[in-house]
């Protein structure tokens, strides 16, 4: 009898290490196939954009424009005197000057290394969508700058960042000065509120390198 009813408590007894491994074997499978599934990129937590110069604003025809520079630097001196044989403005067929200061960014990804993530473009010009300190960075090379530019027009070209919108915030952020260069770059940290748009001004006629390694524009919130 005694033996008997050992018997009967070995058969309830629990296989607990069985049951154990199956519960791991459970969560390992689940974790498995939740970190499986695709999973939708979700935008930072910070404001950040990259811009680079848009092709299509206001900025002449930049191969135009390269080929009267060239021609431009074969002009002849009299004198002390330098006579061009022509007018920046008007002999260059089919050239289009500059006839707004401003200059015109774009972004997104289906251009490359530039992006936004909560600024916008509001025609071609930075508005941000939140208050906060933000690091502004920017660089401009002229286009096609040769000696002959350096020494006639780079001492009066300037490069200026600011507020242009709404007027009430209407304030200059950078103010640069190429003197006998070609490229200026800066940075700065600067308050924006929600609505300001960031305007970028370029000295007239002169005009931007369009490559993106060395014209571009960017922002980045970094405390609130």
């Amino acid at each position: 009898m005694a033996m008997e009813e050992g018997s009967a408590c070995s058969l309830r007894r629990l296989p607990w290490g069985a049951v154990l491994r199956n519960a791991v074997l459970i969560l390992v499978c689940s974790l498995i196939l939740y970190l499986g599934q695709p999973r939708r990129l979700e935008s930072p937590s910070w404001d950040i954009a990259e811009l680079q110069l848009n092709h299509t604003g206001d900025a002449g025809d930049t191969e135009q424009s390269g080929a009267c520079t060239r021609e431009k630097e074969n002009d002849k001196v009299l004198g002390t005197e330098f006579v061009p044989r022509f007018s920046l403005h008007t002999s260059c067929p089919g050239y289009r000057p500059r006839q707004d200061p401003r200059l015109y960014w774009q972004g997104g990804p289906a251009l490359g290394r530039s992006f936004l993530y909560g600024p916008q473009l509001d025609n071609g010009q930075l508005r941000v969508q939140r208050d906060g300190i933000y690091k502004l960075h920017i660089q401009v090379t002229l286009s096609n700058c040769s000696s002959f530019m350096k020494s006639i027009v780079s001492h009066r070209a300037t490069l200026t960042v600011g507020i242009c919108s709404p007027s009430s915030h209407s304030i200059s952020l950078l103010r640069l000065n190429f003197h006998s260069g070609c490229t200026v770059a800066s940075q700065r940290l600067t308050p924006l509120a929600h609505g300001d748009t960031l305007c970028t001004n370029l000295t007239l006629p002169l005009l931007p390198s369009q490559n993106a390694d060395e014209t571009f524009f960017g922002i980045q919130w970094v405390h609130s």
